[in-house]
């Protein structure tokens, strides 16, 4: 039995079943919200609001009062990490996210030393938000893994397939493995410096893990994260790590062994006896279809149901399999929220 005031999501993450599981969702706090949308026309830019804590707390803040989930995720992006590094980041309405393709040159010129100043922000959102979230709620710190975030860094923009970055992992290896060990690096550094402001758990979002072929993944993904993993446990013991490599398919059997991580996200793709198998080894999270959240009624019913008879019986975190689309209607979370919240073991 759950005491009031314990956090549901630490104690799946440590390898216990609640029943019925803590929920939250990716991306709970974006543009589907009205009052997300309100708050985002104070800011300058979508930069200016993932700096201003105020606006940032403000945002994090909003789906925890409408909807009551087991966790807060702070709201920032993946790309923060690139532009403490002086790429020229910036995001444009109906484009997305834009920055200066680097070069191997440019990578050998890359200067880390201003990061902790220019993600000060960041860290006193972070310290805001778990003075003022309910005690019970758990707060997840995050970034994006080397991988994903090396392969905006390269092409300078989102690609659907991420031919740049492979390409130029095939023609310039040196300068790629430099790329990857300084956003490893880095990324960890960042990822403590929110433990320390007050994060219980992170999460590492290796968004586009699903490109790559079995080699590159061990070698590009994993690699990468469990650097990450080994440095967080020496340095900061106890403090949960999420993995996320959407897309991965039959490559995630061994993600949780070969990483470290604690708890495995799962995309919706990811197979019933999958999804099983790697539950076997600990909690996972996922992993509701986003389209689910558009259609609503039936499909969002059938979908969550199906879920918790997949995975309800081990340590799970019900979530997305990816992020919350601005076309969901915010009472369709409601409806899941009720419908996870009621229900009994079959």
């Amino acid at each position: 039995m759950t005491k009031a005031g314990e956090r549901k999501v630490m104690k799946v993450l440590a390898g216990e079943t609640v029943f019925p599981p803590p929920v939250w969702l990716m991306r709970q706090a974006g543009r589907y919200l009205p009052e997300y949308r309100a708050t985002r026309a104070k800011a300058k830019g979508f930069l200016d609001l993932c700096y201003t804590p105020e606006l940032a707390v403000e945002v994090t803040m909003q789906p925890i009062r409408r909807f009551g989930f087991d966790a807060a995720i702070l709201f920032s992006d993946i790309l923060v990490i690139p532009d403490a590094l002086d790429r020229n980041v910036r995001f444009v309405e109906g484009t997305g996210p834009l920055m200066d393709p680097i070069t191997p040159e440019g990578i050998a010129g890359l200067n880390a030393s201003g990061m902790h100043a220019h993600l000060a922000p960041v860290y006193e959102t972070v310290r805001r938000l778990r003075a003022e979230l309910p005690e019970e709620t758990t707060l997840l710190g995050f970034c994006g893994a080397p991988w994903t975030v090396a392969t905006y860094m390269i092409a300078g923009h989102g690609t659907p397939d991420q031919a740049p970055a492979r390409l130029f992992a095939m023609q310039h290896p040196e300068a790629f493995a430099a790329l990857l060990d300084l956003l490893s690096e880095i990324s960890t550094d960042y990822l403590i410096a929110q433990i320390d402001a007050g994060a219980d758990a992170v999460q590492i979002f290796d968004s586009w893990a699903g490109v790559l072929s079995e080699r590159d993944f061990a070698k590009f993904s994993i690699g990468p994260v469990k650097r990450m993993v080994d440095r967080i446990r020496k340095e900061r013991p106890g403090v949960p790590v999420i993995g996320f490599a959407k897309g991965a398919g039959a490559l995630l059997e061994d993600y949780r062994s070969a990483t470290g991580v604690d708890c495995v996200g799962l995309d919706w793709t990811v197979p019933a006896k999958l999804g099983r198998q790697i539950q076997a080894g600990g909690a996972v999270q996922g992993n509701l279809d986003p389209l689910r959240m558009v259609a609503g009624g039936r499909a969002l019913d059938e979908g969550v149901d199906e879920v918790l008879e997949v995975l309800g019986d081990g340590p799970l975190i019900f979530n997305l399999g990816h992020g919350i689309t601005p076309q969901a209607d915010p009472e369709n979370v409601t409806r899941l929220m009720q419908r996870v919240r009621n229900a009994t073991k079959r």
